[in-house]
């Protein structure tokens, strides 16, 4: 005689409706603690192991954890794994190893309530996602403008509101906000960025590792998605790892900085920002201390080289200095704004002030060029000489930032280099890469003085960027080709120079 509420053919066969029941009662408790429960429950009722993988992040949750491994490798190739169960759930694969005896029927049934519970967890974090994305990116507005100790003492009374992934668990404890003495600043640009901000939401923390010494945070701030690492001096790379997966799979250009203090958080925005426009599809992530990295200042003379940049740039400040490098590096007014959180008139003003202050033509091609070998001259930091007395005056007068100290890029070293660099171009393609260079990459200008059309030039430009093997689209590449360009020259690249062939396209005035 059967139970109340139980058929006889429910309670026939080896697994049956009351084990079903039973299972999903034990699953949906456990899905009422934490995500983590959930996977170790479902792992428990199949005798075996379950993992949780994420394409970006890995395994999110595993038990055991040694199981970790398996389970990604599961995912990613299931054909290889057939005596694995495998569901989409949450925007992730949930993987299930039973036990050899374990019916198959049990294994269904215990997949399919667990993904569907995580399914269930998953919307339930998506309602609460703009909410914490909220904080997050109020957090980040903080930082940027100087209000570290309000950031860090909210994130070491709310750590789990500001630090916990939409549906999953950080498991990172109590996070004390005098941990938080250090930042790394990734902006992200492209067309998927809403795309990538979900897939970040969910990878940025698994529950595997615990990672109490660090806090992400995530906002979007002007269409760029800006990730902000806190943690205690050191970036154990991880939060790296994830954004570069994602700015693969999703096809955007970054740029990163730090670690630096958390009280340069505006150094480290603006630094990333101006490294992302030195990114391409084939290096979709560019650190910012890479971005102006000069391959010719180790060659140039130590002494004289830091005594003139000391001495072009004692009169600015330091914020002086970081707004020039910012707008050197960036290759733009508006794009340093952006960089800067400044508007572009305020930009152009602060740039013809610092002109003013200078002595010098800001707007010259060359001029920017020493500026920034100035900027990326050795210092204090770098084991350079910056406590070195003034040299004597030339005959001129004080060091000039359109002259370079007599000697300094005649050396064989710098000639060598600067042969290495252009020395290979065709006479035509030397001609237009150096109007081009004078007209700040400008097409249109440049094509006028050479007397070519548009589209003539910029076939040119591809020709000298893949003979150089270089891209011309960052503008500290394009102000060592300036210097390699007159270092090298045997006259002056005059576009009258230039070799015609007649026609319409090569016409003379």
């Amino acid at each position: 005689m059967s139970t109340t509420g139980t058929t006889d053919h429910e309670a026939a066969g080896p697994w049956g409706a009351r084990d079903g029941r039973e299972a999903a009662g034990r699953l949906l408790r456990a899905a009422t603690r934490s995500g983590a429960h959930l996977v170790a429950e479902a792992a428990a009722l199949v005798q075996g192991w379950a993992v949780l993988a994420d394409p970006i992040a890995g395994a999110v949750y595993s038990t055991p954890a040694s199981a970790a491994a398996d389970g990604v490798h599961a995912a990613a190739a299931p054909q290889e794994h057939p005596y694995c169960v495998q569901l989409p759930a949450a925007g992730a694969i949930l993987v299930l190893a039973p036990a050899p005896t374990t019916p198959a029927e049990h294994t269904g049934h215990v997949a399919a309530t667990t993904a569907a519970l995580l399914e269930v967890r998953g919307q339930r974090a998506a309602e609460l996602r703009g909410e914490q994305m909220r904080l997050h990116t109020t957090l980040i507005r903080l930082l940027l403008a100087g209000h570290t100790s309000v950031v860090t003492e909210t994130l070491g009374r709310n750590t789990t509101t500001a630090t916990e992934t939409p549906g999953r668990d950080t498991g990172t404890g109590s996070l004390c906000g005098n941990r938080l003495t250090h930042v790394t600043v990734y902006r992200l640009a492209g067309a998927d960025i809403p795309a990538a901000h979900q897939v970040l939401c969910r990878a940025v923390r698994p529950s595997l590792d615990p990672y109490a010494d660090a806090c992400t945070l995530l906002g979007r701030l002007d269409g760029e998605l800006v990730v902000a690492e806190l943690h205690h001096g050191g970036d154990d790379g991880r939060v790296l790892r994830l954004v570069s997966r994602v700015s693969e799979r999703h096809r955007l250009l970054a740029g990163m900085a730090g670690p630096l203090p958390l009280a340069e958080m505006p150094t480290a925005h603006s630094g990333a920002a101006a490294a992302r426009h030195s990114a391409t599809p084939d290096r979709r992530i560019v650190p910012a201390d890479a971005v102006g990295s000069s391959r010719l200042a180790p060659l140039l003379p130590t002494v004289p080289y830091a005594r003139w940049a000391q001495s072009v740039l004692r009169p600015l400040a330091p914020a002086h200095r970081h707004l020039l490098l910012v707008w050197l590096r960036t290759g733009s007014k508006p794009r340093a704004a952006a960089a800067l959180g400044l508007s572009a008139g305020t930009v152009r003003a602060r740039i013809r002030e610092l002109a003013r202050l200078l002595g010098a033509d800001l707007e010259d091609a060359t001029a920017q060029a020493h500026l920034l070998l100035a900027l990326r001259a050795p210092g204090p930091d770098d084991g350079g000489n910056a406590a070195l007395p003034p040299g004597p005056p030339g005959p001129s007068g004080p060091d000039r930032l359109e002259a370079l100290p007599g000697g300094l890029l005649d050396t064989e070293a710098v000639r060598s280099w600067a042969y290495g660099l252009v020395g290979g171009l065709e006479p035509h393609l030397r001609i237009a890469l150096a109007c081009w260079l004078r007209h700040h990459a400008r097409t249109a200008p440049a094509a006028a003085e050479l007397h070519v059309h548009r589209t003539t030039l910029t076939s040119w430009l591809g020709r000298c960027a893949e003979h150089l093997a270089q891209n011309l689209a960052d503008a500290t590449v394009r102000a060592e080709l300036h210097l390699a360009l007159r270092a090298t020259r045997n006259g002056p690249d005059d576009p009258a120079a230039l070799p015609r062939r007649g026609g319409r396209t090569y016409r003379r005035l």
